[in-house]
C-alpha cells in the first residue's frame, strides 16, 4: 500500500516540480486532440452529407410502351446494390409535372393526351454503383433510356474517397506529435533525476518501482490535456454548428450529443493509452541505460 501511495505521490511532485513544461505539454497535448476532434467531426458530417446525397440520387429508367412495369421492377430489384425501385405510371408522371410547373400547370392541358412515358425509379446503396447499375438498367431489353447525374456521382464518391484517406493522415500525424510531445516531456523529467534514480538503482529499488511516477506523470498530462481539449471542442462545435445552419440552412449537419459524447470519450482513451505509452518508452529507455554495470 505504501508503495501504491508513493508512486502516485511522486507523480503528482513530478507534475509540480515541472510546472511550466507539464503545462506546456497539457496546451500542446489539448490542441494535438482538438486538432484531430475536429477533423473527426469534420470527416463525420462530410460522409453524413454524402450519405444524404447519395439517399437522394436516383436512376430513372424509361420503360417502352408495351413494358409491364411490375416485370421492370423485379428484374431492377435483382440487380446487386439496388436499394430502392419505385414505378412511375404515366398518370403519376403527369401530376409530378404539375406540381412542379406550378401556376403554370394548366399549360399541361394543352398537351391533350399525356405524352409522358412510365419508368421505373432506382436508387443505389452507394453513389460509387450508380454507373455500373446504369449500364444494367440500360441493358435490359424493356428499358428504352435512363436519366442519371453522372457528373455529381462521380464527385461524390472522390469525395468519399478524399474523406477516407484524409482522416488516415490526419489521425496519424497528430497522435504521433502528440507522442512525440509527451515522450520528451518525460525524458527531462527522468533526466533532472538522473543522480537519484542512479543511487536508488544501486540501493536496490526495482526498475518497476522507479519507472511508475514517471508513468504517472504522463498519465495525468495526456489525460488532462485530452479533457481539456473535449470540453473545448464541445463548446467550439455546437457555437460553429448554429452559426453555419444559419448561413447553409440547406447542408444537414450532426447534431445529435451522442455522437459528440462517444468522440469525447475516444479522446480521452486515445489520451490515456498514448501517454502511458509515450512514458513506458522514456522512461525504460532511460532506466535500461542506468542500471547497467560500470
Amino acid at each position: 500500500m505504501s508503495r501504491i501511495k508513493y508512486v502516485f505521490r511522486d507523480g503528482w511532485r513530478l507534475v509540480w516540480r515541472h510546472f511550466g513544461m507539464s503545462l506546456l505539454t497539457i496546451f500542446t497535448a489539448m490542441s494535438v486532440f482538438f486538432v484531430v476532434g475536429a477533423t473527426m467531426l469534420f470527416i463525420l458530417n462530410i460522409q453524413n452529407m454524402v450519405r444524404v446525397m447519395e439517399g437522394q440520387l436516383s436512376i430513372q429508367a424509361y420503360v417502352k410502351g408495351d413494358a409491364e412495369l411490375d416485370a421492370v421492377a423485379q428484374k431492377a430489384k435483382a440487380i446487386a446494390n439496388v436499394r430502392e425501385v419505385k414505378i412511375v405510371t404515366k398518370e403519376m408522371a403527369l401530376e409530378r409535372l404539375r406540381a412542379r410547373l406550378g401556376n403554370q400547370a394548366n399549360a399541361v392541358t394543352l398537351l391533350g393526351e399525356n405524352p409522358l412515358p412510365a419508368s421505373i425509379e432506382v436508387k443505389v446503396s452507394h453513389a460509387a454503383d450508380v454507373s455500373d447499375t446504369a449500364r444494367m438498367l440500360i441493358a435490359l431489353p424493356e428499358v428504352e433510356d435512363i436519366v442519371y447525374a453522372g457528373q455529381v456521382v462521380e464527385k461524390l464518391s472522390r469525395v468519399a474517397d478524399f474523406v477516407q484517406q484524409f482522416s488516415l493522415v490526419m489521425l496519424i500525424v497528430a497522435i504521433t506529435a502528440s507522442g512525440v510531445v509527451l515522450f520528451n516531456t518525460i525524458r527531462i523529467s527522468v533526466y533532472s533525476r538522473a543522480e537519484e534514480i542512479a543511487v536508488m538503482l544501486k540501493v536496490g529499488a526495482t526498475s518497476t518501482y522507479v519507472a511508475f511516477p514517471f508513468v504517472i506523470q504522463g498519465f495525468i498530462l495526456g489525460l488532462s490535456g485530452a479533457l481539456f481539449a473535449s470540453a473545448a471542442l464541445g463548446y467550439a462545435y455546437f457555437r460553429a454548428i448554429t452559426c453555419l445552419k444559419e448561413m447553409l440552412p440547406f447542408l444537414t449537419f450532426i447534431e445529435a450529443t451522442r455522437y459528440l459524447g462517444k468522440l469525447s470519450l475516444v479522446l480521452i482513451l486515445c489520451g490515456t493509452v498514448l501517454s502511458l505509452f509515450a512514458s513506458l518508452i522514456a522512461v525504460e529507455k532511460f532506466i535500461r541505460k542506468a542500471a547497467r554495470p560500470l
